[in-house]
């Protein structure tokens, strides 16, 4: 860098001082990037841990996509998807021309979508409002344990634990029946379906998603809580000025993923129920694709349902995503 002088009014001499660098001498004194194998070679092992997770994530995520050339075939398993005839949009037709079993399949599957949405997804957030009120940590981790369990349960256990309690045979059947009443069969009743899909999703789920919530809670400051109490300001008011808008980025982007996915109900809960119920309440998207293609052999179709599903789901996700980020919301992904 240069050397400039200064004069010194009193004294008439020349001093020698220091120049402020210019953008050319700061970015060649700045530290040089590293390329790209050289941060790969500093992360290698972080990358070799995460290697196995992606590796099945492209297997049984990515791959398959390419599976979605069988919509637009008439294809047969022994032919291959390279050897079935080529039929462009045919596979679409019952969709466009309104199926009766589809569209019963996607009116079965909003609805249960929507009633999930209302009930399923404000729970682990009012339960992680519950559990952040208790006083106790031991009391709170005993509680938490407690509810966390039913998630590691197979729905083939939890189906089998309900048909125990509200079958026609169950508990609470047997119960009135010993008091002179009427036996109670909610399993098989087609009037209640949905309601039973919705508390088995809350009694398996509620309990684990929590902990998202109960994350995010912990990293409010708690200074807030104490200078709002001085000011006056009870648990309810705390609740809705400090603690809900503390939540409301992981919300927000808990929904619009629920969003993506709201096309998909559960394909293992409904189909180990559906006979008990009949197809006409309890036919899903889902387990129409796997009672038409696996079952009927009408692969196409059921590809093509599949692929229109996906397709809606990625569209309400970005539209979601988008909409956050109008109201300022960092969504789940960034601009």
């Amino acid at each position: 860098m240069p050397e400039q002088t200064a004069v010194v009014p009193d004294r008439g001499e020349e001093i020698p001082t220091a120049s402020c660098p210019t953008e050319r001498e700061q970015r060649q004194s700045a530290p040089p990037h590293h390329s790209l194998w050289a941060r790969i070679r500093r992360d290698r092992m972080l990358l070799l841990f995460a290697l196995p997770g992606v590796a099945l994530f492209v297997a049984f995520h990515y791959l398959p996509i390419l599976g979605n050339a069988i919509a637009f075939k008439d294809y047969l398993p022994f032919l291959g998807i390279q050897g079935s005839e080529w039929v462009g949009f045919e596979n679409f037709e019952p969709l466009i021309n309104g199926d009766p079993y589809f569209l019963d399949a996607l009116q079965n599957t909003l609805l249960i979508t929507a009633v999930q949405t209302l009930f399923v997804f404000p729970a682990p957030i009012a339960l992680a409002l519950l559990l952040n009120s208790m006083v106790s940590e031991r009391v709170k981790q005993t509680v938490q344990s407690i509810l966390y369990l039913p998630h590691f349960l197979s729905w083939v256990v939890v189906v089998a634990i309900f048909q125990q309690v509200l079958g026609g045979t169950g508990y609470i059947s047997n119960f009135l029946r010993q008091h002179g009443g009427q036996g109670l069969d909610i399993m098989s009743n087609p009037d209640t379906f949905v309601a039973l899909l919705t508390s088995q999703v809350i009694w398996k789920d509620t309990g684990w998603a929590t902990i998202l919530f109960l994350a995010v809670l912990s990293q409010i400051d708690k200074e807030l809580y104490e200078a709002s109490s001085v000011d006056g300001a009870g648990r309810w008011r705390q609740m809705w000025h400090i603690t809900l808008p503390g939540m409301r980025g992981i919300i927000i982007m808990l929904l619009i993923l629920k969003l993506g996915d709201s096309l998909s109900v559960g394909f293992e809960q409904i189909i180990l129920q559906q006979k008990a119920v009949g197809l006409e309440v309890g036919e899903v998207l889902d387990t129409y694709i796997y009672n038409n293609g696996v079952r009927g052999g009408e692969w196409g179709v059921s590809a093509a349902v599949g692929l229109v599903k996906g397709l809606v789901g990625v569209v309400l996700v970005f539209s979601a995503n988008k909409i956050a980020h109008i109201f300022g919301e960092a969504g789940v992904y960034q601009k």
